[in-house]
């Protein structure tokens, strides 16, 4: 085992406290073998995140690991042996048990692997050095790569060689601005060989599929602000290859709104501003997130009050038409916005097709079109009455 740090992990986080997780280190060190929680769930806690994943490396290879945790009790899933990954499931919750390797060969999009029996093989075919950070159940932090200092400061580094690692994978370039926004401090700045490595290794972007990168754009999109880290990616270029057209001028004024108004970030909201050609397409957006995203961009043109817009558009939706409607304008919005919206959201058309019984077929369906339209001008004041007195 390499070197401790003196580093400890907060007892009381839930990655120390979580009775399966503990169950399964247990069995496996009670076995002769060593089992460290890894990667997301040891940096989070250190920085007092939640994370939804708990990861576990150990010597032992997938077999032993099979055998060890069925005699145990725990059932093993041999989801991805060959890459040294067994998923064990104790008492209904799921992990992902993994051991140490080094890599062999890489494409850009998978590696072969070799196993190995030292952290230090297993940390350098990470990503970044603060995803190198192992600890143990007892919240002993063990730092093979000197990722501490880095996490403590807010530095996003790539392990060693930059251009290296995103050879090894190329999603690692779109991984590096979406950590920065979550997790760079802005007062260190971007890294040199990062961006170095970055800007040499743009044409293995056009190997990624659209569902990589549109869930990596996504995330991003869904920081608290991603802002500086798509200006970042426009001066590298990087934005231009997976989105033609984009332009972040927007996102800033978006930020800024947002926090006016008390809305939380949303990435259909900030792609809208965002631009770009064919964005659905190229990000393999989902349907809803796609009907989200039409409805954003319509309703932030149109004249209508954001009681309507909230109507025609639902909550989400709503808030986000009238949050690029004044980015787009460059004004402020009112504290009560959205409010409005969910007054919207929550209005009824007054009129049926059973008060028109002397209308049918088009004419009828043009007759509470016009009638909506008047509704939807009037700021949602106008009742049944009103309506059809028109």
């Amino acid at each position: 085992m390499d070197r401790r740090t003196a580093q400890h992990v907060n007892p009381d986080t839930p990655l120390l406290n979580d009775p399966a997780a503990q169950a399964l280190c247990v069995t496996l060190e009670a076995a002769g073998h060593v089992a460290l929680f890894v990667g997301g769930c040891v940096r989070n806690a250190l920085l007092g995140v939640d994370a939804s994943d708990i990861d576990i490396s150990t010597d032992a290879v997938p077999q032993d690991v099979s055998r060890i945790v069925e005699n145990a009790g725990f059932r093993a899933i041999p989801t991805g042996i060959e890459h040294g990954t067994v998923t064990v499931i104790v008492d209904g919750s799921a992990f992902e048990v993994t051991t140490f390797r080094r890599d062999v060969a890489t494409d850009g999009r998978r590696a072969v692997v070799a196993f190995s029996k030292d952290i230090k093989d297993d940390a350098r075919r990470r990503d970044f050095t603060m995803n190198a950070l192992y600890a143990n159940r007892t919240g002993t932090v063990f730092d093979p790569l000197d990722g501490m200092p880095d996490l403590q400061a807010g530095r996003v580094r790539f392990i060693e060689d930059a251009g290296e690692r995103i050879r090894e994978d190329f999603l690692r370039t779109l991984r590096f601005f979406r950590f920065h926004a979550y997790y760079g401090n802005p007062k260190e700045g971007w890294d040199a060989d990062a961006l170095s490595g970055i800007a040499a290794n743009l044409d293995g972007l056009e190997t990624l599929s659209g569902e990589r990168v549109g869930a990596e754009m996504t995330k991003l999109l869904s920081a608290q602000d991603p802002a500086p880290a798509l200006a970042a990616m426009t001066r590298t270029g990087v934005l231009s290859c997976i989105l033609p057209g984009a332009d972040p001028t927007l996102i800033a004024p978006i930020v800024h709104l947002e926090g006016l108004i008390g809305a939380l970030p949303d990435p259909m909201t900030r792609l809208a501003a965002l631009g770009g050609i064919d964005a659905p397409k190229r990000l393999r957006l989902s349907r809803a997130d796609q009907k989200r995203l039409e409805a954003i961009q319509d309703q932030s043109l149109s004249m209508l009050s954001p009681t309507a817009i909230g109507y025609l558009a639902g909550q989400q939706a709503g808030i986000g038409a009238v949050l690029l409607r004044g980015a787009m304008a460059n004004t402020p919005l009112d504290h009560g916005i959205i409010a409005q919206v969910m007054t919207g959201v929550r209005s009824e058309f007054p009129i049926k097709a059973s008060d028109l019984p002397n209308l049918q077929g088009k004419t009828l369906g043009d007759r509470l079109k016009a009638l909506k339209q008047d509704w939807l001008a009037s700021d949602l004041a106008k009742s049944k009455n009103d309506l059809l007195g028109s």
